[in-house]
């Protein structure tokens, strides 16, 4: 009988010499590629932060807006900050008020009334007895509906405009700042202190990412050939997250015909993988 016993595949890694996988999530703050819009971004959630107001961060699925968020709390002191991070719209509004009640400590209460009611006074006692600053993240913004974006102006509301209890910054598509817009939220656009649209990474700006990552995974010398790069920076419109998967899958190509530069033809064999229906 022919013998059925795969053969390990050979490790692609070790064939390009890297450390670690590139363009890997894990990363730290620290460890993130430094680039204008990105840096811009994190400065205004710190400000958001700082005067517990609330903002807008927009910009196209992969650009980088909860790395941005990521990175704008990490230098936050836990003894000063609670971060609450709201992941899934899906929730509803009885649900976020769920999550930011179990978030600070509480047990939730079954009526959305008596709820509601809970989740004012734990925002309360967390400024006042415990002297934290709440900062709540809402991702996936975009996606809404009515009823949550007007619980959670009420919630920065609470002090009769004297104070808001929380920092809130909502992370979302562009639609996100035409939703807000809206003859029926203008309570809430009327609160928004900071709008900004993160952009996509230029040509330049996606070269000095690639290069980075490779340097993070073990390889500084150039790797990518100009012409690889051009073609995934307009494959994948400037997005990090989108030029990561197209690197990668570059990458494997490459390896599959024992390149050592990974040229045009191994970015056009990634980017025809990823546009196949």
């Amino acid at each position: 009988e022919p013998n059925m016993t795969a053969t390990p595949a050979p490790d692609w890694k070790r064939y390009y010499g890297f450390a670690r996988t590139p363009f890997a999530k894990q990363l730290t703050p620290a460890q993130l590629y430094d680039h204008p819009a990105h840096a811009e971004a994190i400065a205004r959630i710190r400000y958001l932060v700082e005067e517990t107001a609330i903002g807008l961060i927009t910009g196209e699925v992969g650009v980088g807006k909860t790395i941005a968020a990521r990175a704008a709390v990490a230098s936050l002191q836990p003894a000063r900050h609670t971060i609450v991070y709201l992941a899934n719209p899906a929730i509803g509004a009885r649900g976020i008020h769920h999550h930011l009640v179990t978030s600070l400590g509480g047990v939730p209460r079954f009526h959305r009334p008596a709820l509601i009611a809970q989740t004012s006074d734990l925002l309360t006692r967390e400024r006042q007895e415990r002297d934290k600053r709440v900062v709540v993240i809402c991702d996936e913004a975009h996606l809404l509906d009515p009823d949550q974006l007007e619980q959670l102006r009420l919630l920065t509301n609470t002090d009769m405009d004297a104070a808001s209890p929380l920092a809130l910054v909502l992370l979302g598509q562009p639609t996100l700042r035409r939703l807000v817009r809206r003859g029926s939220f203008a309570a809430l656009d009327q609160r928004i202190a900071v709008r900004y649209h993160l952009q996509p990474l230029t040509a330049e700006q996606t070269t000095g990412y690639l290069r980075h990552h490779l340097t993070l995974a073990g390889r500084s010398d150039p790797l990518f050939a100009d012409t690889a790069i051009s073609a995934i920076h307009h494959a994948a419109r400037g997005l990090p997250r989108q030029i990561g998967n197209l690197a990668l899958a570059a990458l494997i190509a490459g390896y599959s015909r024992r390149n050592t530069i990974i040229d045009h033809d191994c970015a056009a064999a990634a980017i025809a993988d990823h546009t196949a229906d």
